[in-house]
């Protein structure tokens, strides 16, 4: 699935793929990518998950693994993507789920690649091989399941010699966007569930100051259709007003 998303911080707005890994072997992922990467001028970011619609993935005749492999082929998948990306000398690989041979990697360099996950041992794996992370269930920045999850990647990133900050967190996003505010952005849980342009500059400006955030995706509940006021509102009004206000603070 191709979605698009907003980097505040970025000059130019990339895209990503996010993938089913399981169904989709790595070495082909890596070949896919690092092309979209060319034809792109570099606007690809991967993000990968271990999988979460299990049945389906059976469906399609993929193996059926534990948690613990799927967790296991998740880290091994990063490193062929990354080893067949970059240019350098034929990569052979003989790991537990992907094996290749004398694969000469492509020129293009490795997109960066952000994880989905919520399990301690998806956010460990996270932590120390992947360049963001992905909160599950629209979870934001002012989530318990954000104060907690957060430093279970910090440490395991720690672990290996990388540094934290090197990890961003980059939030999915989702509800009303409209010109004029709304009488409350939050449920009566806290949950954001959208605004007027203002309340969304103010709280995702607030999301990358206060809290770290490296960038949003905007994402369309299942079965919905995104208007074009949306978009331009999106787009047009919130996305560059959020750029302004981090780079003048």
């Amino acid at each position: 699935m191709l979605s698009a998303f907003a980097v505040v911080a970025a000059t130019r707005t990339p895209h990503a793929i996010m993938t089913n890994l399981l169904s989709r072997p790595a070495p082909v992922l890596a070949r896919t990518v690092t092309g979209l990467s060319v034809v792109s001028g570099g606007r690809v970011i991967l993000g990968m998950g271990a999988g979460g619609m299990w049945e389906e993935i059976v469906a399609l005749g993929v193996p059926r693994l534990s948690p613990a492999a799927r967790i296991r082929a998740l880290e091994e998948a990063i490193m062929v993507v990354r080893a067949l990306s970059g240019g350098g000398d034929p990569v052979t690989f003989d790991g537990e789920f992907y094996q290749v041979t004398g694969l000469v990697p492509a020129a293009a360099p490795t997109p960066p690649i952000w994880i989905g996950a919520l399990a301690p041992k998806a956010l460990a794996a996270t932590g120390r091989r992947a360049d963001g992370w992905v909160p599950g269930h629209l979870a934001d920045w002012r989530s318990t399941t954000v104060a907690e999850s957060r430093p279970i990647v910090d440490e395991a990133a720690a672990s290996v010699g990388r540094e934290p900050a090197d990890i961003d967190t980059i939030y999915n996003v989702s509800g009303r966007v409209t010109r004029d505010p709304l009488p409350g952005a939050r449920d009566d849980e806290g949950r954001w569930i959208g605004g007027g342009v203002v309340q969304w500059v103010e709280e995702l400006t607030s999301a990358v100051l206060e809290h770290g955030a490296g960038a949003f995706n905007y994402l369309v509940p299942p079965g919905d259709s995104i208007s074009d006021t949306t978009v331009h509102l999106w787009v047009r009004e919130v996305v560059p007003a959020v750029r302004d206000a981090i780079t003048k603070r």
